[in-house]
């Protein structure tokens, strides 16, 4: 038997299970990556192939097909959009059932006495936890977190922040009936949380910015740890700004002589840092209680961690950044910040930290912006651009001091029967978002979970 290219069978999509053969008597077993594909962005299941992509067929595919149509009606609930085909393959059957992204979500399984919705947590599909549920449950009703009505009187904000940048920016004056049409209000004049999220002081307490500039490379503990610390509160648009003052006021901006003047380079690109921050603050999850978007700036590198991931499920580190189509988590509050001229609609914002990066005097290769998520983060790195290796044992140092990491983080597993971002954080003495990063490049670890409840094991 030869091994086959998974792709060249079920196109590109990103998400997909193999199984030899159908456990008709275990529909659990391959219902659940139909609630998940279903509640994510799609994916498909094959049947007649093995876990290593060799090709082994089915004895009874028509008979299998009927069985998968079957049980999903009967399993699922609601019976989300699907499609089974059969391939052929070196005279081989298989049974290829591909699961379209519905928009009834959750769609849960029903079976064994359990109602249960799943979603994807890199290649498994796990039980959703409330937080998750609970977004699958907006997404299902046509909702978002900062449509819903808040608790907050609409009479007891002041938004003289809103009023002064959207004159400052656009050169219109903010009227009254402007609360409604940005959706801050909603026809009975009631506060939403997007307005409560814009307010000058914002009630919502989740909705803080983190700054720190660390002294060095790591928050691995020395004479000085950090240099500035600031912790912002207030509605979003001070948070984007009082984050965009922090960066400057921390940064170095270089020069050099043209002909006719002068090439300005600070040290991160400004529209980058923008992008960055305003990607953050608009399409973090709300509904994750006790945690803040962080901005974190070393000698090397600036790093920018917000709760929630791509809020279609997939790894921003697995995608094409250059054709992301534009998902808003947040739908009103990213409308807002469009009408502040902060972003566009079309969901370029990776685009522009790529060229504004790529655009610099001093770009190399190695300065690349990087992107990673998980399904309860996301995180930015963005490199100093005027940072300077000393020599080649510094480089040398810095990459020493990765491996160091990685190696302190497999001894910390090795000993503990896994272990969540925080816990190995606290004990490396790195950061959560800078842990969970080293957690991601590396290929002898897995993750199951998420949230709170997210754990890492060394591969077996």
């Amino acid at each position: 038997m030869s091994s086959f290219d998974v792709k060249a069978l079920i196109g590109e999509t990103t998400e997909y299970d193999k199984k030899q053969y159908l456990e008709e008597k275990k529909p659990k077993s391959w219902c659940k990556s139909v609630s998940a594909f279903a509640n994510g962005i799609g994916g498909s299941l094959i049947w007649g192939i093995t876990k290593d992509d060799e090709i082994v067929g089915l004895e009874s595919p028509a008979r299998d097909a009927e069985i998968i149509s079957e049980q999903i009606k009967i399993r699922l609930n609601p019976i989300p959009h699907f499609n089974l085909r059969f391939e052929k393959v070196e005279d081989k059957t298989l049974i290829v059932l591909d699961v379209y992204s519905g928009d009834q979500t959750p769609y849960y399984y029903d079976g064994d006495g359990q109602l249960i919705a799943y979603h994807r947590v890199g290649n498994e599909s796990v039980p959703a936890d409330p937080i998750k549920l609970q977004e699958l449950v907006l997404k299902g009703s046509v909702s978002s977190f900062d449509c819903l009505t808040s608790r907050y009187s609409f009479d007891d904000m002041s938004f003289t922040k809103l009023k002064a940048t959207y004159k400052r920016r656009t050169g219109n004056s903010f009227e009254h009936s402007d609360y409604e049409s940005f959706g801050i209000t909603n026809e009975e004049g009631r506060l939403s949380n997007a307005g409560a999220l814009i307010a000058d002081e914002c009630p919502i307490r989740q909705s803080r910015l983190f700054c720190t500039r660390w002294n060095g490379l790591d928050k691995a503990p020395g004479v000085v740890d950090a240099v500035d610390d600031k912790e912002y509160s207030g509605g979003l648009i001070n948070l984007l700004q009082a984050g965009t003052d922090f960066v400057s006021n921390n940064s170095k901006r270089a020069w050099k002589k043209t002909g006719d003047g002068r090439i300005e380079m600070p040290d991160y690109p400004e529209r980058a840092v923008l992008e960055g921050l305003v990607n953050a603050l608009i399409h973090r999850n709300y509904l994750e209680l006790g945690s803040e978007v962080h901005l974190d700036m070393f000698d090397d590198r600036l790093e920018i961690y917000s709760p929630g991931g791509m809020c279609d499920g997939s790894r921003v580190q697995d995608r094409d950044l250059m054709r992301i189509p534009s998902r808003r988590r947040n739908p009103i509050i990213a409308d807002i910040f469009n009408r502040l001229k902060y972003m566009d609609r079309r969901g370029s914002g990776f685009k522009k930290i790529l060229s504004d990066y790529r655009n610099h005097p001093n770009y190399t290769s190695e300065m690349e912006p990087s992107f990673y998520s998980d399904n309860d983060s996301f995180l930015l790195i963005l490199s100093n651009v005027n940072y300077k290796k000393q020599n080649d044992s510094a480089h040398n140092k810095k990459t020493e001091k990765t491996i160091e990491n990685m190696n302190r983080i497999k001894g910390y597993l090795s000993e503990h029967d896994g272990a969540r971002t925080r816990e190995i954080a606290e004990s490396i003495g790195l950061s959560p978002a800078r842990t969970r990063a080293l957690l991601n490049s590396m290929e002898d670890v897995v993750a199951t979970g998420e949230y709170v409840n997210r754990r890492y094991w060394i591969k077996k």
